[in-house]
């Protein structure tokens, strides 16, 4: 296979599902765009897994089966970059880099087709809805484990700040759990100009987020790693109004389910205490998203071993420690042992889910390498038939 060529036809790939970025659960054009080309190669190519999702199938010979995935989602984010590719649809875009997966994930699959060097089955999961946290579920459920059996999974996501080329990642712990809450204070609202006539609420948000910070800094074991972030507070008041109702979202990270338990009753503790200090109410929803990305050990070390062999010794060395973000990953983690690894997308890299943010190009050759060095160190081809006799 030329690999310049192969290169070159991925990068135009890459570039095209950037301009045409699709929300979770809607990414009819990109598995489409997907599907044609591993049909095209000769791949067993099933479409509408767990709603746009996309299971591709390579079979040499008997043997165990693996999965390699990637995720194919944009987010709603509106593009500031003036790149020629840039996105297309208005508020959508690649911030994440998941065009560059699916990108990546496609090349692994054409090299592997057309040069094999492996024994057995390998999956290709092109997963819908990865920042939603449903999509790994949406193909679990649809029976992806039982119709397109595997016995161990990988996956990768490029990585802003680490240099091009080289890859990190960690038996264990490797990414966070996240779940979600809304704070809903009520009082009464009313005029600017006389507060002491009212209960407005906007004081008490503002104690309330405050107050939140608490948790992580003083009810948690320092020893535990967690974040507490309140990322948005909406009111009903406007510039002469003192609002009657106010809303606090956020989300909270963790590795452990307890720490989650115990993040959560503070959360409660907190708004509803504060909420009753201003004379308010507090209703809390709280809900788990993400579960903790924890890798097997004995995947990790061939994960490690395959990027050695693609990237070479000096391009790989192991996380330091577990990233606080998440990724529903972890759903296929609770069913198959496998391991989830970062690869660099430039040190001059925008960070990830920022408007000016793009996929590093130059990052795909080593994306492909890394799949297809997995597939044969995990898979081996059988040894040549001895000589003489």
């Amino acid at each position: 296979m030329d690999q310049d060529e192969l290169w070159r036809d991925l990068r135009a790939l890459r570039q095209d599902l950037h301009a045409h970025p699709e929300f979770g659960f809607e990414e009819a054009r990109t598995a489409a765009r997907l599907a044609a080309r591993l049909r095209q190669a000769g791949l067993e190519v099933a479409e509408g897994i767990g709603g746009t999702g996309l299971v591709a199938t390579l079979r040499r010979g008997e043997g165990p089966a693996i999965a390699l995935r990637a995720d194919m989602d944009a987010l709603r984010i509106a593009e500031r970059s003036n790149l020629p590719h840039a996105s297309r649809r208005e508020g959508l875009m690649h911030a994440c880099g998941h065009d560059g997966h699916s990108a990546m994930l496609l090349g692994a699959a054409l090299l592997l087709a057309a040069e094999g060097g492996f024994r057995g089955t390998v999956r290709f999961l092109f997963q819908p809805a990865e920042e939603w946290g449903r999509g790994a579920l949406a193909m679990l459920q649809d029976g992806l484990l039982q119709r397109f059996p595997f016995e161990e999974i990988h996956g990768l996501h490029n990585w802003p700040g680490l240099p091009v080329g080289q890859l990190r990642t960690r038996p264990g712990p490797v990414m966070s759990a996240e779940d979600n809450f809304e704070i809903l204070l009520r009082g009464q609202g009313g005029h600017a100009s006389r507060p002491q006539a009212g209960r407005e609420v906007l004081l008490a948000a503002c104690a309330t987020v405050v107050a939140l910070q608490s948790i992580v800094a003083r009810r948690l074991d320092p020893a535990e790693t967690a974040v507490v972030s309140a990322t948005e507070l909406l009111t009903d008041g406007t510039r002469n109004v003192l609002p009657g109702e106010a809303r606090i979202l956020g989300d909270a990270r963790s590795f452990r389910p307890e720490v989650s338990a115990g993040i959560e009753a503070w959360l409660r503790r907190i708004a509803e205490g504060t909420a009753a200090a201003h004379g308010c109410t507090a209703e809390v929803t709280y809900s788990r998203e993400f579960v903790p990305t924890i890798n097997d050990p004995a995947a990790t070390a061939t994960a490690l071993a395959a990027a050695r062999d693609a990237l070479g010794e000096g391009q790989v060395a192991l996380l330091e420690a577990p990233h606080t973000g998440s990724e529903d990953f972890a759903r296929f983690l609770a069913h198959v042992p496998g391991c989830f690894a970062f690869l660099g997308n430039g040190e001059e890299s925008a960070p990830l889910h920022n408007p000016a943010y793009d996929f590093n190009d130059a990052a795909l050759p080593h994306g492909v390498r890394y799949f297809a060095a997995l597939v044969r160190r995990r898979l081996p081809a059988d040894p040549p038939a001895s000589v003489g006799g």
